[in-house]
């Protein structure tokens, strides 16, 4: 995956409590087998009416959010069922950082797994986020090792777990990380006595 360090761009409002990995990406489109092409279905029951048509009064369809790098989102973001999809989906998009007074445990470890930055702050900061995002022409930059987010009249710092931080700093997911340690695997392959049961490669 892609390191994580400082992002900066534009951040689209998405104020709503709960949103679920349903909502994020519905379920007629989890078919594909790679992780990549899901962005385009992103929030599609919200993002298109009945008839298929393009909503103009859902944020990301309007032209200034198009671009936005940052989803400043509502508590509970991310419930649900577990499907990685919906990080995947959102990270497609072209999402970076998602900021919200609470996520879904689960989506927020399939976040950081995929390079997606999750970020919680408070109720108060994330409302006054949203009330900088509505105005398109502000730019959010989050800084990962300081742990800071900024804005226009608004600066905060946030929590993560130290092991998440440097993983997603150095852009090593769960494979990565193994492959870390290839040189001890190896010792460990050659010196396990032969009676044992083995995978042959």
């Amino acid at each position: 995956m892609e390191p994580v360090g400082t992002i900066v761009g534009r951040a689209a409002p998405l104020p709503l409590a709960n949103v679920d990995t349903d909502q994020i990406i519905p379920k007629q489109f989890l078919k594909r087998v790679e992780r990549t092409g899901f962005g385009e279905f992103l929030f599609h029951d919200w993002a298109a009416d009945h008839e298929g048509e393009s909503d103009p009064d859902f944020v990301l369809n309007k032209l200034p959010y198009r671009d936005a790098v940052v989803l400043v989102a509502g508590p509970n973001f991310g419930s649900g069922s577990s499907r990685e999809h919906a990080p995947w989906s959102l990270l497609d998009w072209g999402f970076r950082a998602i900021i919200a007074p609470s996520f879904a445990d689960i989506f927020y470890n399939n976040c950081t797994k995929v390079g997606l930055l999750p970020i919680v702050l408070s109720a108060e900061d994330v409302a006054a986020l949203t009330e900088v995002a509505e105005d398109p022409t502000n730019e959010v930059s989050i800084d990962l090792e300081n742990q800071s987010v900024e804005s226009t009249g608004f600066s905060a710092i946030f929590e993560i777990e130290a092991f998440t931080k440097h993983s997603l700093l150095n852009g090593l997911d769960d494979i990565t990380l193994t492959l870390t340690h290839a040189v001890l695997i190896d010792v460990y392959e050659k010196n396990r006595p032969a009676y044992k049961p083995t995978i042959k490669h």
